[in-house]
């Protein structure tokens, strides 16, 4: 909503209470406080006048100087109308219509009037003011007219709703009410006006320090050194924030401070202090957009790293259980067995949990940036959900092919080991036939007579017959022995070695046996 801005005839002099002077006026009675009062009046007006002027110079500076101007009389730079159209293209941000060139009255009376047309456009009612009033630099008027415009674009645009009463104030209420609301709870400031809350400078402080804590020492600022506290409001502004210093410390510690110099100082420090709120929410807002990117580039990332280290175990499994070098023994097989088995519930289930918790992240990660708005994340060919689902499914197949392979060669380990225990049982039989044998072999009493002999003959011919349908047993222990071999039973060698013995013994046993013979033929030869 635009607010009309009327300006009447300016008069510094005149404040709250008080009325113009008639200089005609004359009471014999109080003649010399007449007069008194009369000069004072002039005297705090002329004051007013000389800091408003003051002020309103540099203000309307600290806007020139972004166009590369300034003026060094506000009565006698203005004239012209140049600076006024350029300071109103600062303020507005518009393009008012081109100076006339040249500079006679006409030149000038062009320039002004075409600045005033701008702000009636603008529906700022400059009532009794006209181009020829600024062109002959009229003191009142070139004030009134200069404040009229930082109402307009400095003071107009100020809103502030109460949380109580929803209720909406003027532009300088609620110039008032963001002071109060800024310096509320700092010690021995009340602002009540722009006046004389203003003169101990502790409200300038309060403002900056509410905003920037770190450039004002409030707790160490006293209402006693009015002076210095507004020296160090007025030049931590222009040092550390780059307000320009509109007002000097000996314009504010006076008895009546002038409304609309301190007002227009104030705004700036408003229309600062707003836009680094505005700036602090929006680079929080960038700062959550960044954090929001960077937060799905961590997502991402951390997705991409899970996946390859999950798919990188779900290749290396595959490959241990593709292994088909068992132990090649019935404890080595049960270790892999057990081992296999340890796999199943201990060192699988957490990557069956990862793998959940992948499609989890990205699900999560698709939905958070379709929520902002933002083309939702796909995996690169290979990291997809799809291809986890195919590497786990091969990952089970080869599993599977394990456990069917250890249960084979568990089966073969246990037969083995019974075809061993059926060796050694026939081994032991057969050393213990061998050597009884071998001791019955050994006597040699064959008798002196013919009977005798002919008697031990006979049971020579049975004892050779005995053993000698015995040697199928052997060639039995000889066998199983082999079937170990083929088969590489482990423990072969101690196998092979009692073999080896079990014949020893056989071999000895044939040559007792014909070293028997050949001794009964002799003993037979002798007797005949």
């Amino acid at each position: 909503m635009t607010t009309d801005i009327s300006v009447v005839r300016w008069d510094p002099s005149q404040g709250p209470g008080q009325e113009y002077i008639d200089e005609f006026e004359y009471d014999g009675g109080n003649s010399s406080s007449r007069l008194f009062e009369r000069s004072r009046i002039k005297a705090l007006a002329e004051e007013r006048e000389s800091v408003q002027k003051k002020t309103f110079t540099k203000w309307v500076n600290s806007h020139l100087v972004r166009v590369n101007s300034r003026i060094g009389d506000l009565y006698v730079d203005m004239r012209d109308g140049k600076n006024l159209i350029k300071l109103l293209e600062v303020l507005s941000g518009e393009r008012l219509p081109r100076p006339t060139k040249g500079k006679m009255r006409i030149h000038c009376l062009e320039n002004v009037d075409k600045a005033l047309q701008f702000l009636r456009d603008q529906r700022v009612h400059l009532e009794n003011i006209g181009s020829h009033d600024i062109v002959d630099g009229n003191a009142s008027l070139n004030l009134g007219l200069i404040w009229t415009i930082i109402l307009r674009f400095q003071i107009q645009d100020i809103t502030i709703e109460e949380t109580d009463n929803k209720e909406t104030k003027s532009a300088k209420d609620a110039l008032l009410l963001w002071c109060q609301m800024k310096t509320a709870g700092y010690h021995n400031v009340n602002v009540r006006n722009f006046t004389t809350s203003w003169r101990d400078g502790l409200a300038f402080n309060a403002i900056i320090h509410k905003h920037r804590p770190d450039l004002i020492q409030f707790d160490k600022l006293t209402k006693n050194n009015p002076i210095q506290n507004l020296n160090n409001a007025f030049n931590v502004a222009e040092e550390k924030l780059g307000l320009t210093k509109l007002l000097d410390a000996e314009d504010v510690f006076v008895e009546h401070p002038d409304e609309k110099s301190i007002i227009t100082y104030v705004v700036t420090y408003y229309h600062y202090f707003s836009k680094l709120k505005q700036e602090t929410v929006q680079g929080k807002r960038i700062g959550k957009v960044v954090g929001i990117a960077m937060d799905n580039d961590r997502m991402i990332n951390e997705y991409e790293s899970l996946t390859s280290e999950l798919l990188k175990w779900i290749e290396v499994t595959i490959v241990q259980l593709g292994d088909r070098q068992f132990a090649n023994s019935l404890v080595g097989v049960q270790q892999q067995l057990a081992q296999f088995s340890n796999y199943r519930t201990v060192e699988k289930p957490p990557k069956f949990v990862e793998k959940g918790n992948l499609e989890v992240l990205l699900f999560t990660l698709q939905s958070k940036m379709r929520a902002n708005n933002q083309k939702p994340y796909t995996p690169k060919e290979g990291k997809m959900i799809s291809d986890i689902n195919k590497a786990w499914e091969r990952l089970e197949k080869s599993e599977h092919e394990r456990e069917l392979a250890l249960r084979e060669e568990l089966i073969r380990q246990e037969k083995l080991e019974q075809l061993a225990a059926r060796f050694n049982r026939k081994a032991t039989m057969r050393e213990t036939w061998l050597s009884e044998n071998q001791r019955l072999v050994s006597t040699d009493n064959f008798g002196f007579d013919l009977a005798a002999v002919e008697a031990a003959a006979k049971k020579h011919e049975a004892i050779e017959t005995d053993i000698f349908a015995y040697e199928e047993r052997v060639q039995a222990v000889v066998a199983v022995c082999n079937e170990l071999e083929a088969e590489k039973y482990h423990d072969i060698e101690r196998i092979a070695a009692r073999k080896e013995n079990v014949l020893r013994l056989w071999n000895y046993l044939l040559e007792l046996l014909r070293a028997r013979r050949m001794q009964q033929n002799f003993q037979w030869n002798s007797i005949k």
